[in-house]
């Protein structure tokens, strides 16, 4: 009977595609298709249905639907359009299947659903696998990237450092920034690290846990932490939450803490006389001769 079912199926196959393309049209204009291009959309839906029979023709999964799947998940297109063609595929193989039959009892029923189950089932299951395994390359990509923005640590001068630190810090990324800073701070030779807070939108007891713990590693390997960017919002909620940070320095601004790391390494900012103010004594002394 499986290869009486099978025959049917592949002999017909050119009505089958038909009612399979008209039922999958229907939907275009009420889902996630409806701004794809109608040939594009046409011409997708010919390749999808012809990789099915190809499938099924072969007795199983083929090269065809790996390269068919990865070019839509290169292209952008929903999981859901491979899988909701699929079960249109089931439903509509099914019922011609049943059309062409003489006789129809619940035994026949349940061998023909059986067998176009055998035929659609590891083909979602595969698409599937290709989407899961694409998304979780992306999300491990991601992760990575995020991983090397969330805590930067960036040499300014010679000995001083900064690490500028935006949005919520969680346990994970200060771990991170506790390896970043550590790292960085021997990678560097720094002297002075700057941690700048102002782009943190909390400092809550934990968060101010993590920057003490960071801050005493750093006194630990021979380096001075300043932490800057204490806004008056936060220095008030550290107040309120009794947070001792009198162990190392506190600034307000970057500017301020910059300033603070240059006389700990011994150097100054000296302003020095402007082009235009050389030039006005320059014509003074002409005037005077």
């Amino acid at each position: 009977m499986d290869t009486k079912l099978k025959d049917i199926v592949l002999e017909n196959s050119n009505d089958i595609v038909r009612m399979w393309l008209e039922e999958v049209q229907s939907k275009k204009n009420q889902d996630y298709t409806s701004t794809i291009s109608n040939e594009l959309f046409d011409s997708t839906n010919r390749e999808f249905v012809n990789v099915i029979f190809t499938s099924i023709e072969k007795q199983g999964l083929t090269s065809e639907l790996d390269d068919f799947s990865e070019r839509l998940i290169n292209l952008g297109w929903p999981l859901s359009y491979l899988t909701d063609g699929m079960q249109v595929f089931r439903r509509v193989t099914i019922d011609f299947i049943l059309t062409q039959s003489e006789k129809v009892d619940s035994e026949y029923l349940s061998k023909v659903m059986k067998k176009v189950d055998d035929w659609v089932d590891p083909v979602i299951n595969r698409l599937v696998n290709e989407y899961s395994g694409s998304w979780e390359h992306i999300v491990s990509l991601q992760r990575v990237a995020l991983q090397e923005l969330s805590a930067p640590l960036i040499p300014v001068m010679e000995n001083i450092t900064v690490m500028p630190l935006i949005g919520t810090i969680d346990t994970e990324r200060a771990k991170l920034i506790m390896e970043n800073l550590l790292d960085g701070v021997i990678k560097h030779n720094a002297e002075v690290v700057l941690i700048d807070i102002t782009g943190v939108p909390v400092v809550d007891t934990m968060v101010a846990h993590h920057i003490i713990q960071a801050a005493e590693a750093v006194r630990l390997i021979g380096s001075t932490c300043i932490l800057v960017g204490i806004r008056p919002e936060i220095a008030q909620t550290i107040v309120n939450l009794g947070i001792d940070l009198t162990k190392f320095p506190t600034k307000s601004s970057l500017r301020k803490g910059f300033q603070s790391a240059l006389e700990l390494t011994n150097r100054t900012v000296v302003e020095t006389d402007s082009n235009d103010n050389n030039i006005e004594k320059l014509i003074d002394t002409l005037d005077r001769e």
